[in-house]
């Protein structure tokens, strides 16, 4: 009985290595909120530089209540205020899970863009010039929804329909279709703000943020794909480099010398971009006519890389 009873408890007992990958999702989730909302509300709004998305909306709604209502409302509670519609979208089509880690950083950034405005009010804005505030809150804003998005989550809003487009539109990047939104934001800005010259360096900003946004989802997936020519012989010395020195895989291909009809060796491999100048070190010292052709590659999956199975960014 009593050895029926622990079996029990180690069944009920969380596993270790979810509770580790759970506080870590969150860690990053929470860094990702602190990075974002700092560059949302120091920069972005303190500079009237409506950011895009729903962030974009609320900046957009709280200038025009200040300017025409004499009423201003913080632009956190704003978004919030946007996202709850929203949030029963995100609930229909992606479950409870997405929809609470969502909540949660919706809530936490909002909560920290009402404190960062606030602690730093007498200050703001930073940067008397809107190109770079520009510069410094597109970096920031990409940099922590990028961290958040490669999490599972999003800060709601705009987020879950731009989720939603790249399960239609699977071909299209993430960043690209951000992008396309906020650019019809910035288009509705510049009626509202009536200033031509804010709505080109808030374009300005939004281009910054999709490009970074994008690097902090495909970036760490890039690497190099290589093909190395080589004769038989000289091509396993390469492959035993690759593999003892570098810890990289490969694959033999057959080829043949169109012009000459000689029997090649072709090794297909990819490897990390910081390992590639060790790799052709390696190549360089083997065969230094070996023939090596060398392209990006923008996904891998497989070990190492991404897993077949993790969500699409």
């Amino acid at each position: 009985m009593k050895k029926m009873g622990n079996e029990n408890k180690k069944r009920n007992m969380p596993d270790k290595k979810a509770v580790l990958k759970f506080l870590m999702n969150y860690g990053v989730i929470t860094l990702g909120c602190v990075i974002y909302s700092f560059g949302v509300a120091l920069f972005l709004d303190a500079s009237n530089l409506a950011s895009g998305g729903v962030t974009g909306i609320a900046i957009v709604i709280n200038y025009a209540l200040e300017t025409w209502a004499n009423y201003s409302l913080d632009t956190g509670i704003i978004i919030i205020i946007i996202n709850i519609p929203l949030f029963i979208l995100g609930a229909v089509f992606f479950g409870h899970k997405f929809i609470i880690s969502t909540i949660y950083s919706t809530v936490l950034s909002s909560l920290m863009m009402w404190g960062w405005s606030t602690l730093f009010d007498a200050y703001l804005p930073f940067f008397d010039s809107l190109l770079l505030s520009g510069i410094v809150g597109g970096v920031l804003f990409g940099l922590g929804l990028g961290l958040i998005f490669r999490m599972g989550s999003s800060t709601g809003g705009t987020d879950i329909i731009v989720k939603i487009l790249r399960k239609k539109f699977r071909y299209i990047r993430t960043g690209m279709i951000s992008m396309i939104i906020d650019i019809a934001i910035v288009a509705v800005s510049a009626l509202v703000y009536r200033d031509l010259e804010l709505a080109c360096y808030t374009a300005i900003s939004i281009v910054i943020f999709s490009t970074t946004f994008d690097w902090i989802l495909y970036g760490g997936n890039s690497a190099k794909l290589v093909y190395i020519i080589t004769t038989d012989e000289k091509a396993k010395l390469i492959c035993e480099k690759l593999l003892n020195e570098l810890d990289v895989g490969a694959t033999y291909l057959d080829g043949e010398g169109a012009y000459t009809g000689e029997q090649k060796r072709v090794i297909m491999c990819a490897t990390k971009n910081f390992l590639y100048p060790k790799m052709r070190d390696a190549v360089r010292s083997v065969d230094p006519d070996a023939f090596m052709i060398v392209s990006s590659a923008k996904e891998i999956y497989g070990e190492g890389y991404k897993n077949h199975f993790d969500d699409e960014l």
